[in-house]
Order: structure tokens, then C-alpha cells, then sequence
């Protein structure tokens, strides 16, 4: 059972059996792509819930309730019947982030107010600042909060109780005992108004909207009780699957829908009363035991148990975490599997934190609590680009991919057109950079996100080598003839020292130094004056002759 009431807790192991249990989540998924993305083992952006922590602490805990003030996690427990050396019984108060034990409030008044040790049976509703209201075997209404000696507490009169929700009033709480269902005063339990149904046990209280779901499974009906008249309004037929059972009746204190857990479905109505649909989950043999609702993210999280026996079709023997956006009843989350967790003990309960970050979910059976975290498998939001350079110049390939946690990367190459692909020593940055090789020609390069919820790849980039420029580079100023040779290389012809190396920036009919590769005319400046002043010979030489062969004008 969850508490019921406005505040009560909405949403809520190694690191390597987190990502083993995650990968065997989503193994029924297929990969797909996304911008700037090839896919990975899960579809990007894909959210799963993984095991970060179990505790055993808290005895077997029957309900959970996370404070929305103190942030402590608060646990009503029975005796785990396999430590007879301890009584676990009571209200344990824990730290939420490791499980640390801060108190124990074990003592509470029976029917004659006599001090005892009692069990928590269910947790009701939150005090202010801290400490809880809850309900004890047979008919106890406690309070308590952190480092209490004893709870106060009273007893409803009448039969036992079945079922409880903080009241319309902070001096209230609602109870069904059966069919009955009264407003009491937490204090003393005195019954202030009651109203008897024709059958049932639980209910869910929506404050927002004044209205109680009153679940009679044997009839096959919920009924829609006005808190202030305290009458029926409406009486709702539920579908005939599961019958004879009840899971739970939650209301999602967001849209007021009313979600009933029934055989191995929760059937779902608007506030109105009118049909949403049906939820499924957690294979033939899990049955819904609980449900809880965030606001921030429109949420629903449904604990399944298996049933416990194996000669049923389907048993296996653990349980399953499922997560429904409240609007359209879709999956908004990978089920998360909670290996163990069956029936035969008791319901399991959940607590959420708000915002969904953190689930608790409660094993009777084996006495545990586990706590589960979200997890957002990598998104790719850029990828590497084709590249084109010649040998020799400096590449800088980037990526950036989004998740929960942050993913770390870690760059891929292939040698065989993305057949097969090899990791880069060393490149696990989001730009990886390296200098091209002629060897580098048509290789591909991608970059590989990986954290707790999945692996997602970006799309290859190409990279094409081009070989260096081993010519003139077609930018040199040709030489000018009229100039000098000079045998160290000076000026040949005025200005034809100048720039003979192209775009290479090689200087000819300089000092005599080595031009760069890949654009000189000749290796030294010497030698390159020495043609420049043959070509001026040659010129002046032709010049000469052309002159002495011309007929001569006469008068």
C-alpha cells in the first residue's frame, strides 16, 4: 500500500550489475537512428530505471513514505520471521541516499493504551516538517516522527481497519473498515461521520476534487463518494478481468484519474468516471500491488509481483517496475525487473521522489527495499563531418551526445569501409584530433556514447588524404629578363628572385637556402641565377642577330 494524500511520495549495487541488468531490460528493444546518429544497443534517449542501491534494514517493510520536507524515507514494517533474534516491527526512518537507520519507533498504545511493540501496516499521510501518521494492527491510528521514544496512537471502534487516507482536514484521516468508510480524528479516533457500501475494502482519496474511489471488487464496481455530503455520486462498472481481486485504487492527484489494480491489469477512468484504458505489464503472472504518481513529469509507476507459485504459467519469481505517462497510458520507461519479488509476503509499496529521479520499491518476501535511479541512454546531438586534406595537415573530429547519466565516449576507426571498427587508443575527449597520414585515406571514424541506460554511435565520417603538392603551385612571378645574374644567388633580372615557389612560399634568387618542398624551380639560389642569366644571354644574343639579318632601309 502508498500513502494517499497530496504530499505523500509522488516518484522515486555496482555499477557494472546496474548496466548488466539495464542491457537485459532492453534487449527486446530495437536500435534506431537520430540525427547525427546510427543507433547503439537501445533506441537513443531511450529511459530506463537501474538498481543502484538495496536495503535491509527496515525488517519487512510493508509501506514507504518520503518525506517532502525532511527528505527522510520513512518505513512501516512487520517482523521478518527469519531473524527470531530481533523484532524488526515498527517505524524505521531512514536516510534515503544509503539506507542509514536513524531511528526506530517500535512502541505504540494498544486498545487499552498499554505500551507495545507494533507493526506499521501503512503509512497515511506526512506531518508537517517531519514524522508520519500510519496505522497499526488491529485498529491503531499512530503518529510519530525521528528519534520518538513511543508513537501516540488510538484505536478506531469497530473492525479491523483495511484501508486509510490522510483527511479532508489535518486532523483527519479517512478509514475503510470493509465496507464501511468514516472520517476520524487522528487523535483520539473518534468516528465523525461514516458512510457503509455494499462491499469493498479500499479506496483512493483525490483532495483536489473532493471525491473518494471506494473499490468493490467482488461487484465489479468503484463508487464515487462527495467527501463533504459523504453520498455516492456515481457508481463506475469495471471490466470483468481479475475478478475476485484488487490490487490497489490510486488516484493521480494531477488529472484525478482513477487508476484499479485488477487481477494482472490496472483499468484506468478520468475523474469523470469515463473509460482511459487499460495498463498491462509484468507478463501473465505479476499482478499490479501498488502505484504512484509524479506531477513534474506525468507519470505513473506501477509495481508488479509475481505471485509466488511456480506451477502457475509464467511464474518466474520477480517482479517488475513499469512507468506510464499519466496523459495516454503509453510506456514512458523500460520495465525494470526486481528479481524476487513476489506475493507471498505481502505487498510491495513504492515511493517516488518528485521529478522521478528516485524510486523506492518495497520486497516484502525477501525483506528488502531497492532503490532505483533514472537513466537516459546517450542522444547524439553532433556528429563528426567528412573531411578532405592533403598528407601531413592536422584533423579535429568532434561529437557531443546528451544522457543520464553524463555518457562517456570514446572514438571508433574502420579500415574496411565500417565492416568492422577498432578503438582509438588514448582518443576519449569529445574532439579527437590526430594529423592525416596517406594511409588515413578512406577510413571512417565515428564516436561511441556509452553510460548506465545504453550505447548510441554516431554516423561515420569520411576521411579523404589527398598527396601533398609537390609543383610550382601555379601562384610563382616569373622572371623578368633585363636583370643581372648574380652568382650568390641575388637579383636575376631585377625581380626575378622573386617568388618562383607558388603558394609554398619558396624564395628564389635569394640567399642561396634550400626552397620548401613542393614548389622551388631549382634547389639553390645559385643555380637558379645561373639559368635566369642563360636566359638573358640567349635573349640579348637573338635580339642581336635578328637585328643584323634586317635589309637595310635606303633612301
Amino acid at each position: 500500500m502508498t500513502p494517499r494524500h497530496p504530499l505523500a511520495p509522488g516518484r522515486a549495487g555496482t555499477a557494472s550489475a546496474a548496466l548488466a541488468l539495464v542491457l537485459a531490460s532492453a534487449a527486446a528493444g530495437s536500435p534506431v537512428s537520430a540525427a547525427g546518429g546510427e543507433g547503439g544497443d537501445v533506441p537513443q534517449g531511450t529511459v530506463v530505471y537501474r538498481t543502484t542501491a538495496q536495503f535491509t534494514t527496515a525488517g519487512r517493510a510493508r509501506d514507504l513514505l518520503l518525506h517532502p520536507d525532511s527528505k527522510k524515507l520513512y518505513v512501516g514494517s512487520d517482523d521478518l520471521p527469519e531473524t527470531a533474534e530481533v523484532n524488526e516491527s515498527g517505524l524505521h526512518v531512514l536516510e534515503a541516499a544509503d539506507g542509514t537507520v536513524r531511528s526506530t519507533v517500535s512502541q505504540a498504545p494498544g486498545p487499552t493504551g498499554t505500551l507495545g511493540r507494533r507493526a506499521v501496516r501503512q503509512l497515511v499521510a506526512p506531518l508537517p516538517g517531519d514524522g508520519a501518521v500510519f496505522v497499526y494492527p488491529l485498529r491503531g491510528i499512530g503518529t510519530a516522527k525521528d528519534g520518538d521514544a513511543a508513537a501516540a496512537g488510538a484505536w478506531v471502534p469497530g473492525g479491523p481497519v483495511t484501508d486509510a487516507a490522510a483527511g479532508p482536514t489535518p486532523s483527519t484521516v479517512l478509514v475503510a473498515q470493509g465496507s464501511v468508510l468514516s472520517e476520524v480524528d487522528i487523535a483520539t479516533a473518534t468516528v465523525r461521520r461514516s458512510l457503509t457500501l455494499e462491499g469493498g475494502e479500499r479506496f483512493a482519496y483525490d483532495r483536489t476534487r473532493g471525491t473518494v474511489w471506494f473499490t468493490d471488487p467482488g461487484n465489479r464496481r468503484t463508487h464515487r463518494v462527495d467527501v463533504t455530503t459523504f453520498q455516492v455520486t456515481a457508481s463506475i462498472e469495471l471490466p470483468p478481468v481479475g475478478d475476485g481481486f484488487a490490487g490497489f485504487t490510486e488516484v493521480d492527484p494531477e488529472t484525478g484519474a482513477v487508476w484499479v489494480g485488477r487481477g494482472s491489469s490496472v483499468v484506468v477512468h478520468d475523474a469523470s468516471g469515463k473509460r482511459l484504458g487499460t495498463v498491462k505489464g509484468g507478463g501473465g503472472a505479476d499482478t499490479p500491488r501498488a502505484a504512484g504518481f509524479d506531477a513534474g513529469t506525468h507519470e505513473a509507476f506501477v509495481v508488479w509481483q509475481d505471485t509466488g507459485d511456480t506451477s502457475q504459467p509464467g511464474s518466474d519469481g520477480d517482479g517488475v517496475l513499469t512507468v506510464h505517462h499519466t496523459r495516454d497510458l503509453t510506456e514512458a520507461a523500460r520495465p525494470a525487473v526486481l528479481p524476487g519479488n513476489h506475493a507471498q509476503s505481502g505487498s510491495a509499496a513504492v515511493a517516488v521522489q518528485p521529478g522521478g529521479a528516485t524510486v523506492f520499491v518495497s520486497d516484502p518476501a525477501a525483506g528488502r527495499i531497492t532503490r532505483l535511479e533514472r537513466a537516459t541512454s546517450p542522444r547524439i546531438v553532433r556528429g563528426p563531418e567528412d573531411r578532405t586534406v592533403t598528407a601531413g595537415a592536422e584533423v579535429s573530429l568532434t561529437a557531443q551526445a546528451e544522457g543520464t547519466p553524463p555518457p562517456t565516449v570514446a572514438w571508433q576507426v574502420s579500415t574496411d569501409a565500417g565492416r568492422t571498427w577498432q578503438a582509438v587508443p588514448g582518443a576519449t575527449a569529445a574532439t579527437y584530433t590526430f594529423r592525416a597520414a596517406a594511409a588515413d585515406n578512406g577510413r571512417r571514424h565515428r564516436a561511441e556514447f556509452v553510460n548506465d541506460a545504453g550505447v548510441s554511435r554516431t554516423v561515420p565520417a569520411t576521411l579523404t588524404v589527398t598527396a601533398a603538392d609537390t609543383t610550382t603551385g601555379g601562384g610563382g612571378t616569373p622572371p623578368t629578363p633585363g636583370g643581372t645574374a648574380s652568382p650568390t644567388g641575388g637579383s636575376a633580372g631585377g625581380s626575378a628572385g622573386g617568388s618562383a615557389g607558388g603558394a609554398s612560399g619558396a624564395t628564389v634568387g635569394g640567399t642561396g637556402g634550400t626552397a620548401p618542398a613542393g614548389g622551388a624551380l631549382a634547389s639553390t639560389g645559385t643555380a637558379v641565377a645561373f639559368l635566369a642569366a642563360g636566359a638573358l644571354v640567349l635573349t640579348t644574343a637573338g635580339w642581336v642577330l635578328v637585328r643584323r639579318t634586317r635589309p637595310r632601309r635606303t633612301g
